[in-house]
């Protein structure tokens, strides 16, 4: 029919050249994302791209009805990561500057220590904390350092040898940052507060004030 306007068709050539594109771009992304894993995997801490967490101020904990000494046992990371002092892979990779089994240690022995509760080794200890930390790093978040801290006690009668288990999880949430620098003070202050809470969680938690009132009964009044 006259008039009718021809449908445009692509020609091979073209639709090869899009179908190339596309893939060209597909495989730019995908070398894009690998060199960011193996920069993560090859990178190592230096004083550039490393954290310090700790507590700026210990955690004064609960006052309970006895007077009670407690010593840090083991403190063992069962996070699983194999790689624990990598904090993430994003800005060419940031680590903290120890190991978390030993941030944790420290929080919990100054907080215990600050309070003269804190006992110089088992023997003399009415009850030993032995720490197994399920978590210590970035949790899943849109847009924000969402920072977390999962810890699993053992409170250990030192007399009895009996035991009960408490746990306690810390979070906290800081902005993400572009620039490198930015982004380490942010995740800093992130596991800062993390750490802070989880330890605020253990030492005022009622389930410590359980554990430690179970072990150590109030004495008959006298007379009795």
């Amino acid at each position: 029919m006259k008039g009718r306007p021809t449908p445009l068709r692509c020609s091979s050539s073209i639709r090869k050249s899009a179908v190339s594109t596309v893939g060209r771009t597909v495989v730019s992304i995908c070398l894009c994302f690998a060199s960011a894993s193996a920069w993560a995997d090859d990178a190592k801490p230096t004083p550039d791209n490393t954290i310090h967490v700790r507590l700026e101020t210990p955690v004064a904990p609960q006052k309970f009805p006895q007077p009670v000494k407690f010593f840090v046992g083991d403190v063992i990371d069962r996070a699983g990561n194999p790689r624990p002092m990598l904090v993430t892979d994003m800005h060419n990779a940031v680590f903290v500057d120890r190991l978390p089994a030993d941030i944790v240690r420290e929080a919990l022995e100054s907080s215990l220590k600050a309070a003269d509760m804190l006992a110089p080794d088992a023997t003399s200890a009415d009850l030993t904390l032995n720490v197994y930390l399920f978590h210590f790093g970035l949790a899943p978040s849109l847009g924000d350092y969402f920072g977390k801290v999962e810890l699993a006690v053992t409170v250990k009668d030192s007399k009895t040898g009996k035991s009960q288990q408490v746990s306690a999880t810390g979070t906290s949430i800081s902005h993400a940052a572009l620039r490198k620098k930015n982004a380490m003070k942010n995740l800093e202050q992130d596991f800062d507060g993390a750490l802070s809470d989880a330890v605020r969680n253990l030492l005022r938690g009622q389930a410590l004030r359980d554990a430690v009132t179970t072990a150590t009964p109030a004495p008959s009044p006298a007379g009795t």
